[in-house]
């Protein structure tokens, strides 16, 4: 069985166990221990855990019964305080999920449910979190068979959820099925026109008003650029029309405001035209002259090259960039030490959720290593939705692909 990223309240979870953050002491903590100890019976669950338990050390694991919950047994987990990344809490936190299956699996269980062990009050960043949740679940999957749910709920991320939903649906239906229904039209449209046995496409699903404006649209625009050549070429065989267009008069320079742009003839370098504020040139020259020469510069980089030049370039470390988009550290090791590293599509999506991209810089990085952000792609536009609203997050953006019955990336 696989491991599934859910976003749900975890007392509600209907499997056989849950996994509760718990503290050392017999105490109640705040996040998931209250949610789960409020659920199924705050004094009888408090009272078992000082009677029967004790106090347990950071990393060991023990069980419950469920009492009130839904499921039937409660695996809790004493959760690592994170303080610099560098006391152990890795060490505990991966020992957390190992030993709770471990248990899981000695006890004949074979459905279990997961907060992110740590990420709430413990202050365990979400992204490292996530990569060692996922890392142990999945090696212990290749040995056992149990149903695993990782489950992400808390106030920033539902009310996110709530937010993001809607406007990515009307995304998706933007760029997506217009796309595909555009795509129909022009297939029915080109067979229309080259059989005369079939009629139109086009003529079926338009009023004659809107053919009419179109014949229409079509004299205007003969007729313009008719007057536009005329005025262009006022002798030869269309004198008439050069005497037409001599009786217009010539604009007068005071006609124009400074809102507006320069008189028709006028050169722009000469007099008629010239900058009134050269300070503000000289700005934009010592601003971005050299910065576009930088771009320039790597306009033959590699996707690994670019990306650690956009890395450095918006401030960031690898490790940031890496746990962010949730890519394995071995991974990113292989595109920064081979210039040449050729990533799968996936890979280098999250990679520019990672680094912060914008959307023009993550089509730019995808197309160095033969990508392009597909309209006709769920996936992609999903990437593209995050990206474009400048939503980098990884887990939320895992949800999403799942709520779209689409391939996760995480699990």
């Amino acid at each position: 069985m696989a491991l599934k990223i859910v976003r749900n309240d975890i007392t509600k979870m209907n499997t056989e166990a849950i996994v509760n953050t718990a503290n050392e002491k017999p105490v109640v903590g705040p996040g998931v221990d209250t949610a789960v100890y409020k659920a199924e019976g705050y004094d009888e669950l408090l009272k078992y855990r000082k009677e029967e338990i004790g106090s347990v050390p950071e990393g060991e694991v023990f069980i419950t019964p469920g009492f009130g919950l839904a499921a039937r047994y409660i695996i809790h987990a004493v959760s690592p305080l994170y303080q610099d990344g560098c006391s152990g809490e890795e060490l505990k936190l991966r020992s957390c999920y190992r030993k709770s299956l471990r248990l899981a699996k000695s006890k004949g269980i074979r459905s279990i449910a997961f907060p992110l062990i740590s990420t709430g009050s413990f202050g365990y960043p979400k992204e490292e979190g996530m990569l060692i949740a996922v890392d142990e679940i999945n090696a212990f999957l290749l040995g056992s068979e149990m149903e695993i749910y990782l489950v992400v709920f808390d106030d920033k991320a539902s009310s996110l959820g709530g937010k993001l939903y809607p406007g990515l649906e009307e995304y998706i239906d933007r760029h997506y099925v217009e796309r595909r229904v555009r795509e129909e039209y022009d297939r029915d449209f080109s067979y229309s026109r080259g059989s005369a046995a079939r009629p139109s496409f086009r003529a079926e699903r338009e009023p004659a008003a809107s053919s009419n404006a179109r014949a229409g649209k079509k004299e205007r625009d003969s007729f313009f650029s008719s007057f536009r050549r005329r005025r262009q070429e006022p002798d030869g065989d269309n004198a008439a029309a050069g005497s037409f267009a001599a009786n217009i008069p010539a604009p007068k320079q005071e006609d124009y405001t400074e809102a507006d742009s320069f008189p028709v003839g006028a050169s722009v370098a000469g007099s008629a035209y010239d900058f009134e504020d050269e300070d503000e040139y000289l700005d934009f020259s010592s601003k971005h002259e050299s910065r576009l020469q930088e771009r320039m510069s790597h306009l033959s980089d590699t996707f690994s090259q670019y990306l650690l030049y956009l890395i450095e370039s918006k401030h960031m470390t690898n490790a940031e960039v890496y746990k962010r988009a949730i890519v394995d550290k071995k991974i990113f090791s292989k595109i920064k030490n081979n210039v040449n590293y050729h990533p799968q599509k996936l890979t280098a999506l999250c990679l520019c959720v990672g680094a912060k991209l914008n959307l023009d810089e993550s089509r730019d990085l995808l197309a160095r290593a033969g990508y392009a952000l597909s309209p006709c792609d769920k996936t992609d536009i999903i990437f593209s939705y995050f990206i474009e609203n400048e939503i980098y997050d990884m887990i939320e953006l895992d949800i999403q692909l799942e709520e779209h019955d689409l391939p996760c990336i995480i699990a």
